[in-house]
């Protein structure tokens, strides 16, 4: 019997999977793992407005409202600021984070066991015109200046270990810090949620760029298109050592999965389904932490124009994953085209910026 495909919690000396992974400026294509749940409600939400049933979305969010869970994710905001991102929700271009993490024990408001670490870090921007949205990761392992919170006095380390010593919200505050780009609401989702989705789809057609095999069965999955149900597609995404890319190709592998449920939602037209789109939407409110200052039937007119053809991926950009550090092997980021990039989302200018700088596929 197999063992199921799980991830241990990120140990200080964890070393990052360096094989296949390009030495400079690769990368920034894909997500850490865990991103899929976030995405996933994103993706349903985003589809649901702009499906032809927005004239329902209200209430829709209404029914499914009470199964979001809230919290204080992000850190108090002065006033000024807070004005600042009230006047983003109405006319304004949008930051959000969202995270991700296995956890099932873990309070997302307050301070984390030490261990438990967000798998994912994202910032999901959604442009001034509100047509498009840019879903940007930051690698979990990046090596960065974390500020003091929680039982943390402050200094370099992992982006992840801000989870697991102050919560979401002093995740926040080092996002913030590192992009200097201010949030206007944040949100937490659990992993576990992709598998069910899967399932509630009746299976996905994943189609693989590159031969992957698994370190948890004996299953592999040569180039080409392969069937997965909710468990085969969970293993998928988990893979980081027989992968182009390492962990890198892991970010690319969810990245495809999740296309894969869009593509078959869409496809099969299950958000005209009564039944169907009331089990996709319970799981993903299920799933689902919001900040609370987070008004969701503002998240729903902010993105009811957005159609999923017009949501872009892209990673933060680094130059090695391999980078020595008291906290272990670490992700260097390159300084000149992150801060490149977090200037162009605060500009708002994002989309042209990853069309002037393409991203690579893992291990190319």
């Amino acid at each position: 019997m197999n063992a199921e495909p799980h991830d241990a919690p990120i140990a200080p000396d964890e070393p990052t999977t360096t094989a296949d992974v390009p030495p400079k400026r690769r990368g920034w294509f894909g997500r850490r793992s865990g991103w899929v749940k976030a995405l996933i409600m994103l993706g349903v939400l985003v589809v649901l407005v702009s499906s032809g049933v927005a004239g329902g979305a209200y209430l829709l969010v209404s029914r499914y409202e009470n199964k979001v869970d809230r919290a204080a994710l992000l850190p108090s905001a002065p006033a000024e600021e807070a004005a600042r991102s009230k006047q983003n929700w109405e006319s304004g271009a949008l930051n959000l984070l969202l995270l991700g993490s296995d956890s099932r024990a873990t309070e997302p408001g307050g301070t984390s066991p030490i261990g438990e670490r967000s798998d994912t870090i994202m910032l999901v921007h959604i442009a001034r015109d509100r047509d498009k949205a840019t879903i940007i990761s930051i690698p979990r392992d990046s090596y960065v200046e974390v500020p003091a919170g929680g039982s943390w006095k402050g200094g370099k380390n992992k982006i992840n270990a801000a989870f697991a010593f102050g919560g979401a919200a002093l995740t926040a505050t080092t996002v913030q810090k590192l992009t200097g780009i201010p949030l206007d609401g944040a949100m937490i989702a659990n992993f576990a949620s992709i598998r069910d989705l899967v399932d509630a789809v009746g299976g996905v057609e994943v189609c693989v760029p590159y031969d992957v095999k698994s370190t948890f069965s004996d299953r592999e999955w040569k180039q080409g298109c392969h069937a997965m149900d909710g468990a085969i597609a969970e293993e998928f995404m988990r893979q980081r050592y027989n992968v182009p890319g390492g962990d890198f190709g892991r970010i690319r592998n969810q990245q495809l999965v999740v296309q894969a449920v869009i593509s078959k939602v869409a496809r099969n037209n299950l958000l005209y389904k009564p039944l169907e789109l009331d089990t996709l939407l319970g799981i993903a409110a299920d799933s689902l932490t919001v900040d609370q200052s987070l008004d969701l039937r503002d998240l729903v007119f902010a993105v009811r124009d957005i159609r999923p053809r017009n949501i872009t991926y892209a990673t933060v950009p680094y130059t090695s994953a391999g980078l020595k550090t008291p906290a272990g092997s670490a992700v260097k980021l390159d300084d000149q085209a992150a801060a490149e990039m977090f200037a162009a989302v605060r500009d708002d200018t994002i989309d042209r910026w990853l069309a002037e700088n393409p991203p690579r596929e893992p291990g190319s």
